[in-house]
């Protein structure tokens, strides 16, 4: 028999209730934790784990499958984290493009309309001044990364009217028909120059570390933003600060840093065109995303059990 196990602090009773009804389908049992330590011995050869892992995929032989409730799965593709190396993995890419979206639009909008300046003035009481605002109406918008993200990003921003929108994407293809046209990353230099936003959700990978490097943020148009919120490694922080100090560029919002929790002695926290939030731009606390989180691990639960391809695996050797 299937034997899973959910471990999770997160998940509501109607999420719980629908991979019980899933796995009274393929007569599969459950069992739910919210730590490691409450796993019952009895599912400790469990088959297929929902979660984030910790130590449990390096004891379990028997471990098959193993579903992250995240998008990002690069802690998994490190020697030794399986017992069994032939471990397949899922990720949940897909669930979080509604929450990422919004939250690329929302800090775009406040580095545009200097909400960074205005807003703090008017928490200490201050009436503030006028200043002058920028639009994402004709804004020309690069997007590094054409995935589910991208893709519900440029969707959305697309009803702003941005005098252009370019996706950047491995393949150099992409079905996304918001996006003006996709050119590949080695095209990226002459587009910089051209880019007033630059948006970054990249998974982590060899080809996508330090892919904005001091060199490219010297390309990026006077004046621009850059929002990222893929992974901290794909910028090099410091010449970001460099340009931010000097002015040179606008301002920049990022979710996510090189070393998290980003340290109190950073010189990134003193600079005031800088938007820092806690790698909280896709999370589950949004009631779509954890929806659909448990649909797509519902959905892959049914193809295992009829020994159908997993929907949602990563290619471990692309690490997406």
């Amino acid at each position: 028999m299937i034997k899973i196990v959910v471990l999770s602090s997160e998940l509501l009773e109607i999420h719980k209730k629908r991979i019980r009804e899933t796995a009274d389908q393929i007569r599969a049992r459950v069992c739910f934790a919210e730590s490691e330590d409450q796993i019952p011995v009895e599912f400790e050869d469990a088959q297929i784990l929902y979660g984030y892992g910790g130590q449990f995929p390096s004891k379990n032989r028997n471990l098959k499958w193993i579903c992250s409730p995240a998008a990002g799965v690069e802690r998994l593709l490190q020697p030794g984290v399986f017992a069994n190396e032939d471990c397949m993995i899922t990720n949940s890419a897909g669930a979080f493009g509604v929450s990422i979206a919004e939250h690329i639009i929302m800090v775009s909008l406040m580095l545009l309309r200097q909400m960074t300046v205005i807003y703090p003035k008017s928490v200490s009481g201050e009436w503030g001044d006028r200043l002058w605002q920028k639009s994402l109406k004709d804004c020309r918008i690069t997007v590094l990364g054409t995935g589910d993200i991208g893709c519900c990003f440029a969707r959305r921003v697309k009803a702003f009217e941005p005098g252009q929108l370019v996706g950047i994407c491995r393949s150099g293809s992409c079905q996304e028909p918001a996006f003006d046209r996709i050119r590949k990353p080695d095209e990226l230099d002459g587009i910089l120059p051209e880019t007033d936003l630059l948006v970054m959700c990249l998974p982590d990978t060899p080809q996508t570390r330090g892919i904005l490097s001091k060199e490219r943020i010297g390309l990026l148009a006077r004046g621009a933003y850059v929002v990222n919120v893929g992974r901290g490694n794909a910028i090099d922080e410091a010449a970001l600060a460099d340009s931010l100090e000097t002015g040179r560029l606008g301002g920049a919002a990022l979710d996510v840093f090189t070393k998290e929790p980003l340290p109190g002695e950073s010189r990134l926290w003193k600079l005031p065109n800088l938007i820092i939030t806690p790698h909280v731009a896709g999370n589950m606390t949004l009631a779509y995303t954890m929806d659909k989180n448990v649909q797509m691990f519902c959905e892959d639960l049914l193809n295992y059990a009829a020994n159908r391809p997993l929907s949602y695996l990563v290619d471990k050797k692309l690490g997406y």
